[in-house]
C-alpha cells in the first residue's frame, strides 16, 4: 500500500471513528438541569473535545494498524472476500 493511499484509508477511518465515538460521555443541559437562556436544551454541557479527539486518534491507529498487517500478510485476499459472498472468478 503507497504512503498516499495510508494516508487517505487512515483519514477516513479517523472521521469515521471519530462520529462513532462524539455521542459517548455527552449529558444535554437538559439532563442536567442547566439549561442556559437563549440555547437548545439538547445542547451539550461538556462536550470534551479533547479527549474524544485523542480516543479517535487511538482507536483509529490501532484499527489501520489491524488493517495494514492483514493487507501485508494477506490474510484475507480478495478470493476469500468472494467466496464468502459466494461470488466466483
Amino acid at each position: 500500500m503507497s504512503l498516499t493511499t495510508s494516508i487517505a484509508v487512515y483519514f477516513i477511518l479517523w472521521w469515521t471513528v471519530l462520529f462513532a465515538i462524539l455521542p459517548f460521555g455527552i449529558r444535554s443541559q437538559h439532563e442536567t438541569g442547566t439549561i442556559e437562556p437563549g440555547t437548545d436544551p439538547g445542547a451539550p454541557t461538556i462536550a470534551g473535545m479533547g479527549k474524544k479527539l485523542v480516543w479517535t486518534t487511538v482507536v483509529s491507529a490501532v484499527i489501520f494498524a489491524l488493517c495494514a498487517v492483514i493487507y501485508s500478510y494477506r490474510i484475507v485476499t480478495l478470493e476469500d472476500l468472494m467466496a464468502l459472498l459466494g461470488l466466483t472468478r
